[in-house]
């Protein structure tokens, strides 16, 4: 019997970049196909912090993945394109779980950057079956979750895109999908473990159109939803069953 039903979904395929909201997706053991295929980071390895990254949200990427073309429309309305093949050495990124190898693309994408972001940045292709996403490969949350922090922080409308979770769902009671540790749930075709609740960072402040600075949701959590250090919102899951999952698809919990 159906508990929830999704409400739509959050990828992008470059890191930090604004958000799309696909009508479906193909998720595999490793993700969502053609999500966070891309990040920018240092020749260390070293990426953009907290709200440095702000100036990325803007910027709408559009990958050709069988054509292996990347088109980024800047803030400002540059148009940028290029191939996505690898070009360079490999560099050892660090995320915030783990460390990732990836490799330059075209430097055309970069040098647009420069001026606004961080010269020093390059735009690298992770190396598969690796993904610049979670060492878990999806992320939940339930409408009335958000609604609530948005009650709470005195924005009743609060846009749920800020949290960047890959499935949202409707039809549920807020902070329900925390009852779902260690169980596995049904959506669409796929088959979830949902794992722990997700600690927050500073990119859920940034407004997910403009990168503004304009709501700040880890005070309001910590009031409320604090564990240890971390504040927490959404559930973390794993890909038991890989499969398509629709906008509207029923949600089953299996146990």
């Amino acid at each position: 019997m159906p508990i929830a039903t999704v409400a739509g979904f959050n990828v992008t395929p470059v890191k930090s970049t604004a958000l799309h909201h696909p009508d479906a997706i193909d998720l595999r053991r490793e993700g969502a196909v053609g999500d966070r295929r891309f990040l920018f980071a240092r020749s260390d390895g070293t990426r953009l912090r907290g709200v440095s990254k702000a100036p990325l949200i803007p910027i709408v990427a559009t990958w050709q993945a069988d054509e292996e073309r990347l088109t980024m429309r800047l803030s400002d309305g540059t148009v940028v394109e290029g191939s996505t093949l690898p070009a360079g050495e490999r560099v050892e990124v660090k995320l915030f779980d783990r460390t990732i190898s990836a490799r330059p693309i075209d430097p055309s994408f970069a040098e647009a950057l420069a001026p606004a972001v961080d010269e020093t940045l390059a735009l690298l292709r992770v190396e598969e079956p690796e993904n610049a996403g979670g060492m878990h490969r999806t992320s939940i949350v339930s409408l009335a979750s958000v609604e609530d922090v948005g009650v709470r922080g005195a924005d009743p409308g609060l846009d749920p895109r800020r949290f960047r979770m890959l499935i949202e769902l409707d039809g549920l009671d807020a902070y329900e999908e925390d009852a779902w540790q260690g169980h596995r749930i049904r959506v669409g075709e796929a088959v979830l473990r949902i794992g722990e609740r997700m600690p927050r960072c500073v990119m859920t402040t940034l407004d997910p159109e403009t990168g503004e600075k304009n709501f700040d949701a880890l005070k309001v959590l910590a009031g409320y939803r604090k564990v240890g250090t971390e504040v927490v919102l959404g559930v973390y899951g794993d890909v038991d069953q890989p499969g398509r999952i629709e906008r509207g698809d029923p949600v089953e919990f299996l146990g």
